[in-house]
């Protein structure tokens, strides 16, 4: 089952220990709250054997998924779009709310969660004084943990995944990063950058709708 694959995926990883200039985990799963979270959500949304679509994010950030454990997706919308129980601080952030809004475009959570899996490039985040800081801005990082990324990815992919296309979200350096390692594994045949949410959401908001509709229609399958 899908639903055992990525449960034991994300309660298995083990990250580098120590990293670079200040910088430090976000590894919610460790917690036995998110641990109940993220159960619950994949035996709802994850409990068969169909094949799904890979979307990638950078990493996860310290409001959504590195509070719940679920990619994209923060206490809010654990509450308000999938109904999952939490004891987390009723709190959103921007990517989540634009995910969410593309989500209920596409058919909502059930449709949407049926054909694809949301993951990261790193499948935890980071933190340095207090910020939010992707796997890609500090050098010293990105070679502390490459070699846990590549891992990683190669221990998710043994799920039942479509190698014929992934979607990396985030348009230029996610997307410059991953397509080099995927060259170099040959992960996926095809891969499609789409714009970062948190991009859409601070930026071009009045465009909101025709990013919605770029993204419904990229992703329908």
């Amino acid at each position: 089952m899908w639903s055992d694959h990525l449960y034991n995926f994300y309660l298995s990883l083990k990250p580098p220990a120590k990293l670079p200039n200040g910088v430090q985990w976000l590894y919610p799963q460790k917690d036995p709250s998110v641990q109940e979270v993220l159960r619950i959500f994949l035996h709802q949304y994850y409990n068969d054997d169909r094949p799904r679509h890979l979307l990638l994010g950078i990493n996860p950030g310290r409001y959504g998924a590195g509070v719940t454990g679920v990619n994209f997706t923060a206490p809010k919308q654990l509450t308000e779009n999938l109904h999952i129980p939490h004891a987390f601080k009723m709190q959103s952030e921007l990517s989540a709310e634009f995910m969410y809004a593309m989500i209920d475009a596409y058919g909502g959570p059930e449709k949407f969660y049926g054909d694809h899996f949301i993951s990261s490039v790193c499948p935890f985040g980071f933190v340095q004084n207090g910020k939010n800081i992707n796997y890609y801005d500090d050098k010293e990082l990105l070679v502390k943990v490459l070699p846990f990324i590549t891992t990683s990815m190669q221990e998710l992919l043994k799920g039942n995944f479509d190698r014929s296309r992934c979607w990396c979200i985030g348009g230029e350096k996610n997307y410059k990063h991953f397509s080099a390692l995927n060259d170099r594994h040959q992960w996926f045949k095809e891969v499609v950058a789409l714009p970062h949410p948190r991009f859409i959401m601070q930026y071009k908001r009045k465009q909101l709708a025709d990013y919605i509709a770029l993204y419904v229609e990229k992703l329908k399958i």
